[in-house]
């Protein structure tokens, strides 16, 4: 048994393992393929949803990548849920859950198997933080792939994407578009399979975790339906033996600084505020200490460059089409704000896999000059207060203004919220309390889109602000605050707002403030009693009972 088959080895030599042998002959191995390191390829395909739907071919060529280079591939499958089709739903609920189950199956099948390293494929939100997870947990050689982007939708020459038909919802609802043109807008938005077009948490997890050294370069920034993506996959499968030869392994990857270059590249893109909470996750994963703390020390001196969606003009497939991520990632280590000594799933460090990086053509203004940001600082502001001693994550493009102050319209769900604004119950000023949506409270801290795009698409984006123990899709735009810790089914003091308190979010101060006395709060929290759980039984019952607050990433795993 060599190094390279040390996980495999046991599994398969010797005359006692000759049960097992039989086994894998029936699945296709044969004799030479005993001698050969065995690779796992996770691939996370499903006709659920667009965003994975393509992923099985993508699973072929990684496994043709593998078995070119000496290694056996063995490709096996995770589930995945949509975002995109549940949202608004009662199953928005099993969302973040998903995160949690993907990571669990893929280390129990590498596990149980024994294989010596794995590539795993993610396209949809949940699946690629939960891919990482279990990058990290298990500390195999691994390489992870990115799905790839969809491509934009057209209708009436304007681009669309999954974003453009929540706004159309709103604007439906105010009277400014018929039946005819929604109809027109949900048949021309998804042209075909990869992940939600803009800037929203598939392609922020995406560019975050090519960042983290844990992709091959410019996987983050590939059609789904492109010569690029299956030329990514083959790569990623002979990576991943050079990786098993060399025991280079996710804890050689997965530094404090890492991260660090995670979270730059995360706001300098105005990526999601999913960012916040996957990489506390990860983080967790890989034992290295991370905090929402650590967010607001990076996002002080990183500046906002990208003018992608939903805040800004482009997306993703503009990136796509002017270079990727990489021209921004040797921007941003010219001028000392990444850690160019990195180990990479290359092999290499993030300064050498940059090296000879070309800068983007004169004439693009997707990506922004350091001298001339869209924002200087970040985006993804955390904010805290007498409403969120714990933390909270505010998305804060500027375009917004940086402080809004209102007066509460209260919602015990997200459902409740969504009827009020569409029926015209929400107007100027309010700052609309959603409630009972955190991890442990949903469960499973849904994200808001629904509320945050019919706001939006009722023209209020500047006139009503949001606060939630839940969470945002990538997608969200306006002045929002979500992640709200303690959450409300904890007894947090978003849990005793009332109807017609004040509420100011200053994005300066980064606070969240309850207009009221301390001994009034105080008082309200005395007369709270805590809710029933609203399961008792099956998934969503075990997840309320294990999961920690977004604030440490809502992980299951943190005793």
């Amino acid at each position: 048994m060599s190094d390279s088959r040390s996980f495999s080895g046991p599994v398969v030599d010797g005359p006692d393992r000759a049960p097992s042998r039989a086994m894998l002959r029936a699945v296709g191995f044969s004799d030479a393929d005993f001698e050969k390191p065995q690779i796992g390829v996770a691939s996370t395909w499903s006709m659920v949803t667009p965003c994975n739907m393509h992923i099985n071919h993508l699973a072929v060529d990684v496994e043709a990548g593998i078995n070119s280079a000496g290694g056996k591939g063995i490709i096996f499958n995770t589930i995945t849920i949509s975002d995109g089709i549940s949202m608004g739903t009662e199953g928005m609920k099993y969302s973040l859950v998903s995160r949690e189950v993907i990571a669990d199956s893929i280390e129990t099948v590498i596990g149980c198997q024994g294989y010596d390293g794995f590539v795993a494929i993610g396209g949809c939100d949940k699946n690629m933080p939960g891919c990482v997870i279990a990058m990290a947990r298990l500390n195999r050689p691994s390489v992870f792939v990115y799905g790839g982007t969809i491509m934009p939708g057209c209708h009436d020459g304007k681009s669309l994407d999954v974003v453009s038909v929540f706004e159309a919802v709103g604007a439906h609802a105010n009277h400014k578009i018929d039946d005819a043109e929604l109809k027109a807008i949900e048949s021309c938005a998804i042209p075909g399979p990869g992940s939600c077009g803009g800037m929203y948490t598939a392609n922020t997890m995406a560019s975050a975790i090519e960042a983290l050294g844990l992709s091959l370069p410019n996987s983050s920034a590939q059609a789904a339906i492109s010569d690029a993506k299956r030329d990514d996959c083959r790569r990623a499968g002979i990576a991943v033996l050079n990786l098993v030869e060399k025991n280079i392994r996710p804890s050689d990857i997965l530094t404090p600084h890492a991260f660090e270059n995670a979270i730059t590249v995360a706001i300098a893109l105005g990526g999601s505020t999913n960012a916040v909470l996957h990489l506390l996750a990860i983080a967790h994963s890989a034992g290295v200490k991370l905090s929402i703390d650590d967010f607001t020390r990076i996002g002080a001196k990183t500046p906002v460059l990208a003018d992608l969606r939903p805040s800004g003009k482009y997306s993703m497939s503009k990136l796509v089409e002017i270079g990727g991520i990489r021209p921004l990632m040797k921007t941003l280590l010219d001028a000392g704000l990444l850690h160019g000594e990195c180990m990479t799933v290359t092999g290499k460090t993030m300064a050498e896999n940059l090296a000879d990086v070309a800068p983007y053509p004169e004439d693009q203004d997707v990506v922004y000059p350091l001298d001339r940001p869209l924002k200087t600082s970040s985006h993804l502001v955390i904010c805290y207060g007498n409403i969120a001693p714990g933390g909270s994550v505010a998305k804060i493009s500027g375009k917004e203004g940086l402080q809004f102050t209102g007066t509460a319209r209260v919602f015990e769900s997200e459902e409740l919220a969504l009827t009020a604004i569409l029926d015209g119950t929400v107007v100027k000023n309010d700052v609309l309390v959603i409630r009972y949506e955190g991890p442990k409270g949903g469960p499973g801290m849904r994200e808001m889109l629904s509320p945050t795009a019919a706001v939006m698409g009722k023209g209020l984006g500047k006139d009503v602000a949001l606060i939630t123990d839940g969470r945002f899709s990538g997608g969200t735009h306006g002045f929002v605050v979500g992640h709200i810790t303690p959450e409300a089914f904890d007894g947090g003091p978003i849990a005793i707002i009332q109807d017609g308190d004040p509420i100011t979010i200053d994005a300066e101060t980064r606070t969240v403030t309850l207009g009221i006395t301390q001994a009034e709060i105080d008082a309200r929290l005395s007369q709270w009693t805590a809710p029933a759980p609203r399961y008792t039984r099956g998934v969503l019952a075990k997840y309320a009972k294990t999961v920690t607050s977004a604030s440490y990433g809502a992980v299951t795993d943190r005793f």
